[in-house]
C-alpha cells in the first residue's frame, strides 16, 4: 500500500463510525462516558497524516437503584459536551493527556481539548481564569471565542474584556512564539501596519491587539474592492524591511504541488484525471517562467490577512510565514484565494471582474506566465480545505474550487463564477 493509499484509508476511517469506539474508550480514563460522537473537522497533511476533531456528548454513569455494586446504567446524572482530537500523525507516547490506541491503518493518538500535545499553551489560552490573570491587566473577561483551531499546528482565540478591548491569542508550537513576536516587532519598527503584541509571549502564546479596519474580503463582497487598486498591495510588499531576508525561508505552493494534488485527490477521488492534468500543465509551464529575485515576502498574502480602512491597508495580519521568497508567490497567493471566493460563497458576484483587474495589475510587475500557473497552484491547494463532513454539499464546493484552478490556466472555459485570466 502506497503512502497516499494509506492516508486515503485513514481519511475514510476518521469519517466513519469505526472511529467512535477508540474515542469512547479513551475518554473513559477521565471518568466520563460517550453517549454520541460527531466529527467536527478533518485535517489531512499529505505525508504527515490525518487528524480529526470530534464533538462528544458525555454522561457520568450512576449505579441503578438496587443494582449490584460496580454496575452501571446507560443513563446519567450529568450530560455535557467535550471536544476530542485524534490523529495518525506521530505523537510522543509521553505527551501529557494523550491516550494511545490503534486502528487497521496505524496508531492513533487521542486527547481531550485543550490538551493538544503539540500546543501546550492552548491550556491557558482556552481557560477563562488563566486568560484573565495573564492578559487581563485588572479587567474582567467578557467572552472567550475560538476563531480557528488546526490540531497539532496552531490556534487563534479571541478574548474580549469589559472595557471593550479585544485580544487575539495565537497559540503556536514549541519555541515558535518568540519568532512570531519578533516578526511583528520588525514590521512595526519599519512602519508597516501590523498587529501589536501586548507583551512578551507566555507559554508559546502571542497576544495581539485587535487591528483596526475591516477585512479586504468585505471589500470584495461589496463591490469587488473598487476603491483599492492593485498598486496599493504591491506598495505594501515593497515596504517590507530588508531585515525580513534574515528570517528562515518557507516553501511556496508550487514547491509542494504534489502534496496539494494528493490532498485534492483524497477529497475528490472522482476528479483524479482532472487534477493530474492540472498538475501536469503547471509542472510543464513552471520551468519556462522567471520566478524573479529573492525579496522580503509575507508568505500568506491574501484578503483574510489584510484589514482595510478608507481604501488603505490598515493592518497586515498573520505574519508567521514572513521571510525571504519571491514576489510572484505573494501575488499568486492573493490571486489564488481571490479566484475561489465565489466557490466559498456565491455572494461574491463581483470577484470575477476584480480578479481580472488585479491579475492584470500584478502581472505588470512580475513574469505573467509565472504568476498565472502559480495562481492555479494556490487555488489547487485550497481544494481539500473545502472538506467539511457537517455540510452535505462540501464535495460540490471542492469541485468548484478545482474548476477555478483549471479556469485560471485555461483548462476550463470561464463561466459566470469562474476566474478568467486577462488578455495582457
Amino acid at each position: 500500500m502506497t503512502p497516499a493509499e494509506l492516508e486515503a484509508r485513514q481519511l475514510a476511517f476518521m469519517e466513519s463510525f469505526d472511529a467512535h469506539p477508540p474515542i469512547a474508550e479513551a475518554i473513559q480514563h477521565t471518568g466520563v462516558y460517550a453517549t454520541s460522537v460527531h466529527l467536527e473537522s478533518l485535517q489531512h497533511r499529505p505525508g504527515a497524516g490525518v487528524t480529526g476533531v470530534y464533538r462528544v456528548a458525555t454522561g457520568r454513569p450512576v449505579m441503578p437503584r438496587g443494582g449490584p455494586a460496580g454496575s452501571y446504567t446507560e443513563t446519567s446524572d450529568h450530560v455535557d459536551e467535550l471536544y476530542v482530537g485524534m490523529t495518525t500523525e506521530p505523537v510522543s507516547a509521553e505527551a501529557d493527556g494523550v491516550v494511545q490506541s490503534h486502528s487497521p491503518y496505524g496508531r492513533l493518538s487521542i486527547w481531550q481539548h485543550p490538551l493538544d500535545p503539540a500546543l501546550p499553551g492552548l491550556r491557558i489560552a482556552a481557560d477563562p481564569d488563566s486568560v484573565r490573570n495573564v492578559w487581563g491587566a485588572g479587567r474582567d473577561l467578557v467572552s472567550l471565542e475560538t476563531i480557528s483551531y488546526r490540531p497539532l499546528r496552531r490556534a487563534v482565540i479571541a478574548a474580549e474584556f469589559d472595557d471593550g478591548t479585544r485580544l487575539f491569542l495565537k497559540v503556536l508550537r514549541a519555541r515558535r512564539a518568540q519568532h512570531l513576536h519578533t516578526r511583528h516587532q520588525l514590521l512595526l519598527d519599519a512602519g508597516v501596519p501590523a498587529a501589536v503584541p501586548v507583551r512578551e509571549p507566555v507559554l508559546d502564546v502571542v497576544a495581539l491587539r485587535e487591528g483596526s479596519g475591516e477585512s479586504l474580503a468585505e471589500y470584495f463582497l461589496a463591490d469587488g474592492a473598487a476603491a483599492a487598486g492593485p498598486e496599493r498591495f504591491i506598495d505594501l510588499l515593497e515596504k517590507l524591511p530588508a531585515e525580513v531576508m534574515t528570517l528562515p525561508a518557507r516553501e511556496a505552493w508550487t514547491d509542494r504541488l504534489s502534496a496539494y494534488a494528493s490532498a485534492a485527490t483524497s477529497a475528490l477521488p472522482g476528479a483524479t484525471e482532472r487534477i493530474s492534468a492540472l498538475v501536469e500543465h503547471i509542472s510543464t509551464v513552471l520551468p519556462l517562467t522567471d520566478r524573479g529575485p529573492v525579496v522580503p515576502t509575507h508568505g500568506d498574502f491574501y484578503e483574510a490577512n489584510l484589514l482595510m480602512r478608507g481604501g488603505e491597508v490598515s493592518a497586515l495580519l498573520d505574519v508567521d510565514s514572513l521571510g525571504p521568497g519571491y514576489r510572484v508567490d505573494d501575488l499568486a497567493c492573493f490571486l489564488g484565494h481571490l479566484a475561489v471566493l465565489p466557490a466559498v460563497d456565491p455572494r461574491y458576484v463581483h470577484v470575477p471582474a476584480a480578479f481580472q483587474r488585479f491579475a492584470a495589475g500584478f502581472a505588470a510587475t512580475v513574469d505573467a506566465h509565472a504568476l498565472r500557473v502559480r495562481t492555479a497552484a494556490v487555488a489547487l491547494s485550497l481544494v481539500a480545505g473545502a472538506r467539511d463532513t457537517r455540510r452535505a454539499q462540501w464535495q460540490a464546493q471542492a469541485e468548484q474550487r478545482l474548476a477555478c484552478a483549471e479556469a485560471v490556466v485555461g483548462l476550463r472555459s470561464a463561466g459566470p463564477a469562474l476566474p478568467q485570466w486577462p488578455q495582457l
